[in-house]
């Protein structure tokens, strides 16, 4: 890594905002003022998230503000104010209670980037319930896993994605965003019916800030996904990141292209920017480079949340020539961020030649939020490549296998100092399905290395979790999906790198005795996990070999599956 070169980090920062020195923030830190900062003398709306993010908004006098701009995949824009979505969500609320929704529930969508989507978001808080992202791209096993620990209770979804669920329509009330034709189809309700005849006001109800309000999963190597009740406690950090590290400001046409179904999208692209009482740009349409340059222009979009991924497709695709950065009737980008891998040197310099802007590194997880970043809104020196500097309101330090805190230049995995962290609320998972926690410590699985200057650098997992296109794949799912064809007798999957999507995926499969490997199979291996898992899952390569490397008490040696893809 070339720790030579520094960036600071309100670098691209408009002149006209004096930024906060990191140092003098972090070390004066104090709850109780970042939450009158927030909430003022309205301290009750933190009981709520329907009330943080969009109901405080109305009652204070900005419910003509625009929350979402939304613009489907033929181009047709739909603006919705705090207004409407108070008067929206309201009744998809008294529908919810109607259903005998109570506080504490599960609702779940599986949808797009919709008004609907967001719409559903804040009726589920609005009354008190939880609410659970289904991803568009899951399959059949990784949606009943998630409604039978959540025991969901009411599912909404559209046409396209209706016949995923199959038997699942048994178990939770389903609702169907599209033609009444087609809910009568399937013998659903009618999102559309059904909401106009519901009262357009409804009290929000009240929690403790323990009170989770998004019920996530995230993958591991052992076992099937986590459980993550992210609690009320968890508005604080998200602002924090949103206000100091993305430098959201009132005057920013800001887009997340996270899908809300992951943590990143959920968090930063819904929560984050309405808290902040901030508009969201959702763009339905899937990723295409040239879509997404003509997106940013149309909207002049000036602050963008992405991955590196995203960043180096946008590279390899040709579509942002330089000058289209000199070109004032094009990009309006006034900062860039990215998340969920390690943002390389190459991919920085692009941005700042080709999009105009810095981007600044962050890191973080599905059970954290984000923890680890560079601040565009705190003055501080960077080296590009670092993650960046700990989030305000934690304590974080690198442990070696003993547990002890390590020196700077040595690598270790991060953990947080929980008592010395009064923004950080992760508490444990769900149903109990690991240890996350050693005394004081939540331990991140991530190995970093910290320098003097305060910057953390990320080295790797401790674990086999493969990131691919951003995505977190645990390889356990992919190998019990792969299990499942009749052919098969072991898998393993790892990681091969990858120039745009980071990583891809490639499962080693072992076949039963008396059968050989064919192209037919491994492409209909490809194709079982892609309909069982997940389309962002799915192994692209599939290799047959003769046995698996293990350790001598059985576990697979995916670190030597992997070196071998390296060869």
């Amino acid at each position: 890594m070339n720790t030579s070169s520094t960036q600071t980090a309100h670098a691209t920062a408009d002149t006209s905002k004096t930024p906060i020195n990191y140092s003098d923030y972090y070390n004066n830190f104090e709850m109780n003022a970042l939450l009158e900062e927030i909430f003022g003398a309205h301290l009750d709306d933190r009981l709520n998230a329907y009330m943080a993010c969009c109901g405080r908004h109305v009652r204070d006098g900005r419910a003509d503000n625009t929350a979402l701009v939304h613009e489907d995949t033929s181009g047709n824009i739909t603006r919705m104010s705090f207004g409407e979505l108070d008067e929206a969500s309201a009744q998809v609320a008294n529908l919810l209670l109607s259903y005998g929704v109570k506080a504490g529930d599960q609702v779940a969508t599986m949808l797009p980037r919709t008004p609907e989507l967001l719409t559903v978001v804040l009726a589920t808080w609005r009354i008190g319930a939880v609410y659970q992202p289904l991803f568009t791209a899951f399959g059949y096993d990784s949606i009943k896993y998630r409604m039978d620990k959540a025991n969901t209770k009411v599912v909404f979804t559209n046409q396209e994605n209706r016949g995923k669920f199959e038997d699942l329509a048994k178990q939770a009330t389903m609702v169907l965003i599209g033609s009444i034709h087609d809910s009568d189809a399937w013998g659903d309700d009618n999102y559309h019916e059904m909401r106009v005849t519901q009262p357009q006001a409804i009290e929000a109800v009240l929690l403790d800030t323990d009170a989770p309000f998004l019920q996530m999963f995230t993958s591991g190597t052992v076992g099937k996904s986590k459980g993550v009740s992210v609690p009320l406690a968890a508005l604080p950090a998200f602002y924090l990141y949103m206000r100091y590290a993305i430098d959201l400001r009132e005057t920013d046409n800001y887009w997340n292209m996270a899908d809300p179904g992951w943590a990143y999208g959920l968090y930063y692209a819904i929560t984050g920017p309405l808290l902040l009482g901030v508009t969201t740009y959702f763009n339905e349409a899937g990723f295409d480079a040239t879509n997404t340059r003509d997106f940013m222009v149309r909207h002049k979009i000036t602050n963008l949340a992405s991955s590196p991924t995203a960043f180096r497709m946008m590279k390899s695709s040709g579509v942002f020539d330089a000058s289209s950065a000199n070109d004032d009737n094009a990009l309006s980008l006034r900062c860039a961020n990215s998340a969920g891998e390690t943002l390389n040197t190459e991919v920085v310099s692009w941005v700042e030649s080709h999009l105009g802007c810095q981007v600044c590194d962050q890191y973080g997880q599905t059970e954290t939020g984000m923890t680890c970043c560079e601040h565009h809104a705190l003055a501080h020196e960077c080296p590009v490549g670092s993650m960046g500097m700990a989030l305000p309101g934690h304590t974080l330090v690198v442990l070696d296998d003993d547990m002890q805190v390590l020196p700077d230049g040595e690598q270790g995995q991060l953990a947080v100092v929980v008592s010395q962290s009064p923004a950080f609320y992760f508490r444990g998972y769900s149903w109990n399905e690991k240890q996350a926690f050693f005394e004081d410590y939540y331990l991140t699985g991530d190995v970093v290395e910290r320098h003097s200057d305060g910057s953390y650098w990320f080295s790797g997992r401790d674990d086999d979790i493969i990131i691919t296109a951003g995505y977190r794949v645990g390889p356990t799912d992919v190998e019990n999906t792969v299990l499942e064809h009749a052919a098969v007798a072991e898998s393993a999957a790892v990681g091969i790198p990858d120039e745009v999507r980071g990583h891809t995926i490639k499962s080693y499969v072992v076949l039963k005795d008396g059968i050989e490997g064919s192209e037919e199979i491994a492409q209909q291996i490809k194709d079982l996990v892609r309909k069982r898992l997940s389309t962002h899952a799915y192994p692209r390569e599939v290799e047959f070999v003769s046995a698996l490397p293990k350790t001598p008490s059985g576990k697979i040696q995916r670190f030597l599956l992997r070196s071998l893809s390296a060869d």
